[in-house]
């Protein structure tokens, strides 16, 4: 049976320690940490973490300080670690005429998309790359 990931997007306070709390938290939570991204935008940390569980992750990131502001599916790709493999895959989505809110990459040499029309992203990649077998 195949695991679905998600995609939640969090904002931080920015001021040292935070990443490390939520961190922490997931992992005293048991919930692994896919792929993770972050930056900093208005005075505000602001990132995407692709776990598993997401309740669970939820859960774990309140208790740290951290607020979810979304959770969305994510289609997860494994593509090779070479120049122009990340643009060969977003073309073909680019092509399909779906627009992207997310794209970072993941452990494992995976890329994560995350999509307003994740179907037509999947189609479009169909051929491009393999989906993760928990995707």
């Amino acid at each position: 049976m195949a695991h679905h990931l998600k995609d939640l997007t969090i904002e931080l306070d920015e001021k040292v320690g935070t990443v490390a709390a939520a961190a922490e938290a997931l992992g005293k939570a048991g919930v692994n940490i896919e792929g993770i991204c972050g930056f900093v935008v208005g005075g505000k940390g602001v990132g995407h973490v692709l776990v598993e569980d997401p309740a669970k992750a939820r859960q774990a990131l309140q208790s740290a300080g951290a607020r979810v502001t979304g959770e969305q599916d994510a289609l997860v790709l494994d593509i090779e670690d070479k120049p122009g493999a990340l643009g060969k895959v977003t073309r073909k989505i680019a092509d399909a005429g779906v627009s992207l809110n997310a794209v970072y990459l993941a452990t494992k040499t995976r890329i994560v998309i995350g999509a307003r029309d994740l179907e037509k992203a999947r189609a479009a990649t169909a051929h491009e790359a393999r989906p993760t077998a928990r995707n």
